[in-house]
């Protein structure tokens, strides 16, 4: 599996999460990231969603929660981040499927 089939399947997934977790205009702290990485330990697909008031945008958002958690960013739409955890992002990615 590549990992564009890998997103493809996470993404399918997450369709029926909702948010978890919503960073507003306090912004990203040390709470919230201990909060996204305990989430991800119990779910390992989450969906963290980015109030308008928090003046950041959620592109910027994804990347620092990525290298703070050590998760991996699976897509960003509108204020809505999907990330998941490590370890199941390489056991998808280096996946094989029998044909």
């Amino acid at each position: 599996m590549t990992e564009k089939d890998a997103r493809k399947e996470l993404m399918r997934r997450a369709v029926d999460l909702s948010p978890t977790v919503h960073i507003g205009k306090d912004g990203l702290d040390q709470g919230v990231c201990e909060e996204i990485s305990t989430q991800l330990k119990k779910n390992r697909l989450i969906k963290v969603k980015v109030l308008s008031n928090s003046g950041d945008e959620a592109k910027d958002v994804a990347d620092a929660v990525s290298e703070a958690t050590g998760s991996v960013v699976v897509d960003v739409r509108g204020g809505v981040i999907v990330l998941t955890d490590k370890r199941t992002w390489s056991s998808l990615s280096q996946k094989k499927f029998r044909e």
